[in-house]
């Protein structure tokens, strides 16, 4: 989102390899809340977390380019976020988004915010609308149970990313339409969708892309930011496909998908009276969900801890 061990090398270095994405600090740098007004917040202000960088101290990609999937210059096994949507496939490489957190995107005529959090691990895309009207996304440089807060340029408002909900500004308690997306290796994308375009690391701004800032978080269990509720069934880090079917949640932990999906991979099941079928593949660490139908469901992966603290009583596969 490979990574490195990190068994030894303390939180505080983190925080450091963290602030390398920092920009100059400004007066809103040390402004409460990174400058944000946060007075109408359905959450709690004290659960609001300062990440360390200042607004757009992580700076959002507004004018994404790509390249064909020959010209990728990725591994086989380097992680990418993918989105095929209206015919057009893209894929976003990790290796980036570890940077940029965001990515503006338009496909045809709709506008899609393509997000990631390193420190949760989860990808997510949205609907944006269609122009004129459409709304781009920038990083605020605050948390919520450790996932980024998004920002919308056009209202200053809130949004988090795993809620798809915005928490506080104009458009509080509004939602966000998900698009499907997948999150696995370059091989099996590039296999799927040969012609695939793939987000170019000329970006505009000067990032050694081929270094990851977060190597091995994924490795440690510990957090560098506190969340508002915790489950000790899986590790933190244990990788979960994560689905809202109706406001009932579900959780797929990985170490559980391998011994419960059939020879195809495939599993399955019922969420909030829906009937649901996850596919997991082990080799290019990935799971996804398709409603009866066969139609993609907009489910995310993520760190079991992320995707618990947001959803306290999310069911959850259980082992045989």
């Amino acid at each position: 989102m490979m990574l490195r061990p990190l068994a030894v090398l303390p939180l505080v270095m983190l925080a450091l390899a963290a602030g390398e994405l920092q920009a100059q600090a400004t007066e809103s740098d040390i402004a409460p809340f990174n400058g944000f007004d946060v007075s109408n917040s359905s959450i709690s202000t004290l659960a609001i977390q300062r990440g360390g960088p200042p607004k757009d101290g992580i700076p959002a990609i507004d004018r994404p380019k790509f390249v064909p999937a020959t010209q990728a210059g990725l591994a086989d096994g380097d992680r990418v976020l993918g989105v095929a949507l209206d015919g057009i496939a893209r894929a976003y490489p990790v290796r980036i988004l570890n940077w940029h957190e965001v990515v503006n995107d338009r496909f045809g005529e709709r506008a899609v915010a393509v997000t990631y959090c390193p420190l949760c691990g989860t990808g997510m895309a949205f609907e944006a609308g269609n122009a004129p009207g459409a709304l781009s996304f920038g990083v605020s440089g605050l948390l919520y149970n450790s996932d980024v807060l998004l920002y919308d340029r056009k209202t200053q408002s809130l949004w988090s990313q795993i809620l798809q909900t915005a928490i506080s500004g104009p458009l509080k308690g509004s939602k966000l339409v998900a698009v499907p997306l997948t999150h696995t290796s370059w091989a099996d994308w590039r296999r799927r969708h040969p012609a695939t375009q793939v987000l170019s690391t000329d970006t505009g701004f000067m990032r050694d892309y081929s270094r990851d800032p977060y190597a091995g978080y994924d490795r440690v269990q510990n957090l560098m930011f506190e969340v508002q509720h915790r489950d000790d069934r899986f590790p933190l880090k244990e990788w979960v496909l994560g689905v809202d079917m109706g406001g009932r949640t579900k959780a797929y932990p990985f170490s559980v998908l391998a011994r419960r999906v059939d020879a195809r991979g495939e599993l399955v099941d019922h969420v909030g009276g829906k009937r649901l079928r996850v596919r997991y593949d082990a080799t290019h660490g990935t799971a996804e969900a398709f409603d009866a139908e066969g139609r993609p469901v907009p489910g995310v992966m993520a760190f079991w801890f992320a995707w618990v603290a947001f959803h306290p009583r999310t069911e959850v596969l259980r082992a045989p």
